[in-house]
Protein backbone atom coordinates (compact mmCIF):
# COMPACT_ATOMS: atom_id res chain seq x y z
CA UNK A 1 0.00 0.00 0.00
CA UNK A 2 1.13 3.58 -0.73
CA UNK A 3 2.62 5.70 2.01
CA UNK A 4 1.93 9.60 1.71
CA UNK A 5 4.40 11.54 3.83
CA UNK A 6 4.04 14.91 5.31
CA UNK A 7 0.90 15.00 2.45
CA UNK A 8 -1.61 17.67 3.61
CA UNK A 9 -5.22 17.59 3.43
CA UNK A 10 -5.15 20.01 0.71
CA UNK A 11 -3.23 17.42 -1.64
CA UNK A 12 -6.70 15.71 -2.35
CA UNK A 13 -9.29 17.75 -0.65
CA UNK A 14 -12.46 17.96 -2.72
CA UNK A 15 -13.26 22.00 -3.88
CA UNK A 16 -17.07 21.62 -3.19
CA UNK A 17 -16.38 20.33 0.65
CA UNK A 18 -13.59 23.63 0.32
CA UNK A 19 -16.82 26.11 -1.24
CA UNK A 20 -19.67 24.57 1.26
CA UNK A 21 -17.32 24.59 4.42
CA UNK A 22 -16.76 28.56 3.51
CA UNK A 23 -20.08 28.99 2.87
CA UNK A 24 -20.93 27.41 6.23
CA UNK A 25 -17.99 29.92 7.86
CA UNK A 26 -19.83 32.51 6.65
CA UNK A 27 -23.30 32.64 8.23
CA UNK A 28 -24.30 34.80 10.93
CA UNK A 29 -23.69 32.65 14.09
CA UNK A 30 -21.31 30.07 13.05
CA UNK A 31 -18.41 31.68 15.09
CA UNK A 32 -20.56 31.37 18.22
CA UNK A 33 -21.38 27.91 17.99
CA UNK A 34 -17.50 27.28 17.09
CA UNK A 35 -16.13 28.56 20.35
CA UNK A 36 -17.69 26.73 23.29
CA UNK A 37 -20.19 24.12 22.11
CA UNK A 38 -18.12 21.08 20.73
CA UNK A 39 -16.34 20.24 23.74
CA UNK A 40 -18.53 21.02 26.49
CA UNK A 41 -21.97 19.36 24.80
CA UNK A 42 -20.73 16.44 22.36
CA UNK A 43 -17.43 15.28 23.08
CA UNK A 44 -16.39 14.19 26.06
CA UNK A 45 -19.41 12.62 27.16
CA UNK A 46 -19.28 10.51 23.78
CA UNK A 47 -15.68 9.34 24.45
CA UNK A 48 -16.74 8.45 28.55
CA UNK A 49 -19.89 6.27 26.93
CA UNK A 50 -17.57 4.60 24.21
CA UNK A 51 -14.88 3.72 26.71
CA UNK A 52 -18.13 1.95 29.05
CA UNK A 53 -19.93 -0.11 25.91
CA UNK A 54 -17.47 -0.22 23.29
CA UNK A 55 -14.42 -2.30 22.88
CA UNK A 56 -10.89 -0.20 22.04
CA UNK A 57 -8.71 -2.01 19.70
CA UNK A 58 -5.67 -2.36 19.99
CA UNK A 59 -2.51 -5.03 20.08
CA UNK A 60 -4.50 -7.50 22.02
CA UNK A 61 -8.24 -6.68 21.17
CA UNK A 62 -8.97 -6.75 16.69
CA UNK A 63 -5.13 -7.33 16.91
CA UNK A 64 -6.21 -7.58 12.50
CA UNK A 65 -8.01 -4.95 13.05
CA UNK A 66 -5.84 -2.82 14.63
CA UNK A 67 -2.85 -3.48 12.35
CA UNK A 68 -4.59 -2.52 9.04
CA UNK A 69 -5.83 1.00 11.29
CA UNK A 70 -2.14 1.47 11.63
CA UNK A 71 -1.07 1.08 8.26
CA UNK A 72 -3.49 3.67 7.27
CA UNK A 73 -2.67 5.96 9.89
CA UNK A 74 0.96 5.70 8.46
CA UNK A 75 -0.32 6.19 4.84
CA UNK A 76 -2.18 9.31 5.70
CA UNK A 77 0.35 10.78 7.53
CA UNK A 78 -1.40 11.50 10.81
CA UNK A 79 -0.33 11.93 14.21
CA UNK A 80 -1.39 11.28 16.94
CA UNK A 81 -2.86 8.04 16.41
CA UNK A 82 -6.49 7.91 16.88
CA UNK A 83 -8.47 6.51 19.13
CA UNK A 84 -10.57 2.94 17.31
CA UNK A 85 -13.73 1.34 18.88
CA UNK A 86 -15.53 -1.57 17.91
CA UNK A 87 -19.58 -1.11 18.58
CA UNK A 88 -22.24 -4.01 18.82
CA UNK A 89 -24.29 -2.90 16.23
CA UNK A 90 -25.66 -4.77 13.20
CA UNK A 91 -26.31 -1.54 11.26
CA UNK A 92 -22.95 -1.26 8.62
CA UNK A 93 -22.05 2.07 9.75
CA UNK A 94 -18.99 4.31 11.30
CA UNK A 95 -17.80 7.48 11.97
CA UNK A 96 -15.35 9.82 13.46
CA UNK A 97 -15.54 12.05 16.29
CA UNK A 98 -13.21 14.30 18.34
CA UNK A 99 -11.19 17.63 18.28
CA UNK A 100 -8.85 17.32 21.01
CA UNK A 101 -9.09 13.45 21.34
CA UNK A 102 -10.26 12.15 17.93
CA UNK A 103 -11.39 8.71 17.40
CA UNK A 104 -13.42 6.47 14.87
CA UNK A 105 -15.78 4.06 15.53
CA UNK A 106 -16.97 1.41 13.58
CA UNK A 107 -19.97 -1.23 13.98
CA UNK A 108 -19.48 -4.56 13.78
CA UNK A 109 -22.20 -5.08 11.46
CA UNK A 110 -19.43 -3.54 9.17
CA UNK A 111 -16.66 -6.14 10.46
CA UNK A 112 -19.21 -8.47 9.29
CA UNK A 113 -19.98 -7.48 5.68
CA UNK A 114 -16.90 -6.36 4.53
CA UNK A 115 -13.69 -8.14 3.61
CA UNK A 116 -10.64 -6.74 4.91
CA UNK A 117 -9.57 -4.88 2.10
CA UNK A 118 -12.77 -3.00 2.08
CA UNK A 119 -13.10 -2.98 5.71
CA UNK A 120 -9.50 -1.20 4.96
CA UNK A 121 -11.42 1.13 2.34
CA UNK A 122 -13.94 2.38 5.28
CA UNK A 123 -10.87 3.08 7.79
CA UNK A 124 -9.36 5.22 5.73
CA UNK A 125 -12.27 7.02 4.71
CA UNK A 126 -12.99 8.00 8.50
CA UNK A 127 -9.36 8.96 8.87
CA UNK A 128 -10.11 11.32 6.10
CA UNK A 129 -12.63 12.92 8.05
CA UNK A 130 -9.79 13.39 11.36
CA UNK A 131 -6.83 14.28 8.64
CA UNK A 132 -9.31 16.97 7.14
CA UNK A 133 -10.51 18.60 10.64
CA UNK A 134 -13.76 17.61 9.58
CA UNK A 135 -14.78 16.24 12.97
CA UNK A 136 -15.04 19.55 14.91
CA UNK A 137 -17.44 20.65 12.44
CA UNK A 138 -19.51 17.11 12.35
CA UNK A 139 -20.05 17.48 15.92
CA UNK A 140 -20.95 21.01 15.69
CA UNK A 141 -23.85 20.04 13.07
CA UNK A 142 -24.85 17.21 15.45
CA UNK A 143 -25.29 19.65 18.43
CA UNK A 144 -27.14 22.26 16.18
CA UNK A 145 -29.55 19.93 14.60
CA UNK A 146 -30.27 18.13 18.02
CA UNK A 147 -30.42 21.86 19.89
CA UNK A 148 -33.14 22.69 17.29
CA UNK A 149 -35.36 19.38 17.07
CA UNK A 150 -35.11 19.55 21.16
CA UNK A 151 -36.61 22.97 21.75
CA UNK A 152 -38.69 24.17 18.89
CA UNK A 153 -39.64 27.84 19.69
CA UNK A 154 -38.38 27.55 23.52
CA UNK A 155 -34.82 28.58 21.99
CA UNK A 156 -33.19 31.02 25.23
CA UNK A 157 -31.44 32.83 23.25
CA UNK A 158 -29.93 29.96 20.99
CA UNK A 159 -32.10 30.68 18.56
CA UNK A 160 -29.67 33.30 17.54
CA UNK A 161 -27.80 31.81 16.38
CA UNK A 162 -29.01 28.29 15.33
CA UNK A 163 -30.86 29.51 12.19
CA UNK A 164 -32.43 27.17 10.12
CA UNK A 165 -30.03 28.78 7.18
CA UNK A 166 -27.00 27.73 9.04
CA UNK A 167 -28.53 24.00 9.63
CA UNK A 168 -29.21 23.68 6.04
CA UNK A 169 -25.31 24.53 5.92
CA UNK A 170 -24.13 22.39 8.06
CA UNK A 171 -25.65 19.30 6.52
CA UNK A 172 -24.57 20.60 2.99
CA UNK A 173 -21.32 21.06 4.01
CA UNK A 174 -21.24 17.29 5.56
CA UNK A 175 -22.13 15.49 2.29
CA UNK A 176 -19.73 17.44 0.58
CA UNK A 177 -17.20 16.07 3.03
CA UNK A 178 -17.57 12.42 2.51
CA UNK A 179 -16.21 13.48 -0.98
CA UNK A 180 -13.37 14.24 0.13
CA UNK A 181 -13.32 11.24 2.64
CA UNK A 182 -13.58 8.99 -0.20
CA UNK A 183 -10.97 9.98 -2.02
CA UNK A 184 -8.47 9.37 1.21
CA UNK A 185 -10.20 6.03 1.44
CA UNK A 186 -8.65 5.75 -2.45
CA UNK A 187 -5.67 7.10 -2.36
CA UNK A 188 -4.66 4.37 0.87
CA UNK A 189 -6.71 1.48 -0.72
CA UNK A 190 -5.23 2.27 -4.29
CA UNK A 191 -8.14 0.12 -5.97
CA UNK A 192 -11.26 1.78 -6.94
CA UNK A 193 -13.56 -1.53 -7.42
CA UNK A 194 -12.54 -2.21 -3.74
CA UNK A 195 -13.71 1.56 -2.68
CA UNK A 196 -16.43 1.08 -4.71
CA UNK A 197 -17.48 -2.68 -3.72
CA UNK A 198 -17.49 -1.15 0.33
CA UNK A 199 -19.90 1.60 -0.76
CA UNK A 200 -22.13 -0.84 -2.53
CA UNK A 201 -22.52 -3.62 0.48
CA UNK A 202 -23.30 -0.69 2.33
CA UNK A 203 -25.75 0.49 0.67
CA UNK A 204 -27.70 -2.90 0.70
CA UNK A 205 -24.97 -5.78 0.60
CA UNK A 206 -25.63 -9.47 2.29
CA UNK A 207 -22.69 -12.05 3.71
CA UNK A 208 -25.90 -14.69 2.55
CA UNK A 209 -26.22 -13.69 -1.36
CA UNK A 210 -22.90 -11.64 -1.48
CA UNK A 211 -22.59 -13.84 -5.05
CA UNK A 212 -25.54 -12.51 -6.19
CA UNK A 213 -24.55 -8.71 -5.99
CA UNK A 214 -22.12 -7.43 -8.91
CA UNK A 215 -20.35 -4.01 -8.89
CA UNK A 216 -20.80 -3.33 -12.38
CA UNK A 217 -24.39 -3.27 -12.24
CA UNK A 218 -24.24 -1.17 -9.61
CA UNK A 219 -22.24 1.38 -11.30
CA UNK A 220 -24.69 0.98 -14.49
CA UNK A 221 -27.41 1.99 -11.20
CA UNK A 222 -24.99 4.91 -10.72
CA UNK A 223 -25.09 5.74 -14.09
CA UNK A 224 -28.62 5.94 -14.24
CA UNK A 225 -29.18 7.71 -12.05
CA UNK A 226 -27.10 10.76 -12.66
CA UNK A 227 -29.40 10.17 -16.16
CA UNK A 228 -32.41 11.10 -14.16
CA UNK A 229 -31.42 14.93 -13.72
CA UNK A 230 -32.55 15.26 -17.78
CA UNK A 231 -35.77 15.40 -16.02
CA UNK A 232 -35.57 18.80 -14.25
CA UNK A 233 -38.33 17.77 -11.82
CA UNK A 234 -35.96 15.30 -10.60
CA UNK A 235 -33.45 17.50 -9.71
CA UNK A 236 -36.36 19.14 -7.41
CA UNK A 237 -36.67 15.65 -6.23
CA UNK A 238 -33.42 15.54 -5.42
CA UNK A 239 -32.93 18.62 -3.72
CA UNK A 240 -35.97 18.06 -1.51
CA UNK A 241 -35.16 14.38 -0.07
CA UNK A 242 -31.55 15.62 0.89
CA UNK A 243 -32.94 18.14 2.60
CA UNK A 244 -35.84 17.19 4.86
CA UNK A 245 -39.15 15.92 2.77
CA UNK A 246 -39.14 13.02 4.07
CA UNK A 247 -38.51 13.62 7.53
CA UNK A 248 -34.58 13.94 7.77
CA UNK A 249 -31.96 15.96 6.44
CA UNK A 250 -29.09 13.52 5.18
CA UNK A 251 -25.86 13.82 5.95
CA UNK A 252 -24.25 11.83 3.69
CA UNK A 253 -24.78 11.69 -0.02
CA UNK A 254 -26.45 8.86 -2.15
CA UNK A 255 -23.85 6.18 -2.82
CA UNK A 256 -24.36 5.97 -5.99
CA UNK A 257 -23.28 9.68 -6.53
CA UNK A 258 -19.85 9.26 -4.75
CA UNK A 259 -19.10 6.43 -6.93
CA UNK A 260 -19.66 9.19 -10.12
CA UNK A 261 -17.28 11.68 -8.34
CA UNK A 262 -14.52 8.87 -7.14
CA UNK A 263 -14.34 7.72 -10.86
CA UNK A 264 -13.90 11.10 -12.01
CA UNK A 265 -11.16 11.82 -9.76
CA UNK A 266 -9.57 8.37 -10.02
CA UNK A 267 -8.29 9.14 -14.00
CA UNK A 268 -7.58 12.79 -12.88
CA UNK A 269 -4.65 13.92 -13.08
CA UNK A 270 -4.48 14.97 -9.80
CA UNK A 271 -5.10 11.72 -8.32
CA UNK A 272 -1.77 10.28 -10.59
CA UNK A 273 0.60 13.03 -9.53
CA UNK A 274 -0.54 12.35 -5.44
CA UNK A 275 0.49 8.61 -6.09
CA UNK A 276 3.48 9.57 -7.76
CA UNK A 277 4.76 11.19 -5.17
CA UNK A 278 4.53 14.83 -6.68
CA UNK A 279 1.43 16.15 -3.44
CA UNK A 280 1.47 19.25 -1.48
CA UNK A 281 2.90 19.03 2.17
CA UNK A 282 1.74 19.56 5.73
CA UNK A 283 0.82 21.47 7.42
CA UNK A 284 -2.60 21.99 6.02
CA UNK A 285 -3.83 24.75 5.38
CA UNK A 286 -7.21 23.92 4.46
CA UNK A 287 -7.79 22.15 7.79
CA UNK A 288 -10.63 23.21 10.40
CA UNK A 289 -9.09 25.74 12.17
CA UNK A 290 -11.87 27.48 14.64
CA UNK A 291 -10.21 30.68 16.67
CA UNK A 292 -10.64 30.91 20.26
CA UNK A 293 -11.52 34.38 19.96
CA UNK A 294 -14.34 34.80 22.35
CA UNK A 295 -14.24 37.13 25.06
CA UNK A 296 -14.94 36.70 29.05
CA UNK A 297 -18.22 37.96 28.76
CA UNK A 298 -19.20 36.07 25.68
CA UNK A 299 -17.35 33.37 26.92
CA UNK A 300 -19.94 33.55 30.22
CA UNK A 301 -22.53 34.13 28.60
CA UNK A 302 -22.96 31.03 26.66
CA UNK A 303 -22.25 29.36 29.83
CA UNK A 304 -25.32 30.15 30.67
CA UNK A 305 -27.06 29.70 27.60
CA UNK A 306 -25.91 25.77 27.94
CA UNK A 307 -27.16 25.26 31.14
CA UNK A 308 -30.66 27.12 30.53
CA UNK A 309 -30.72 24.60 27.87
CA UNK A 310 -29.58 21.62 29.98
CA UNK A 311 -31.96 22.54 32.31
CA UNK A 312 -35.34 22.53 29.86
CA UNK A 313 -34.57 19.44 28.26
CA UNK A 314 -34.54 18.07 31.74
CA UNK A 315 -38.03 19.41 32.32
CA UNK A 316 -39.28 18.45 29.12
CA UNK A 317 -37.96 14.62 29.99
CA UNK A 318 -39.82 14.64 33.48
CA UNK A 319 -42.63 15.43 32.15
CA UNK A 320 -42.71 12.95 29.36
Amino acid sequence: MPTYTGISSEAFRHPLDRQAEQALRNLPGFDLIARKFVEFVYERPQLVYLMGNTIQVGPRQYSTIYQMFRECVRDLDIYPEPTLFVSQNPQANSYALGQENPYIVINTGILDLLNEAEIRAVLAHELGHIKCGHTILIQMAMWAMSAASALGELTFGIGNFVSQALIYAFFEWRRKAELTADRAALLVVDDLNTVLSSMMKISGGSSKYANECSLQEFIKQSENYQALDEDGLNQVYKFLMYNGAQGMMLSHPFAVERVQYLQQWAVSSEYQQIRQGNYQRSPASGSVDVKASTTTAEAERLRRQIEELQQEINKMKRSE
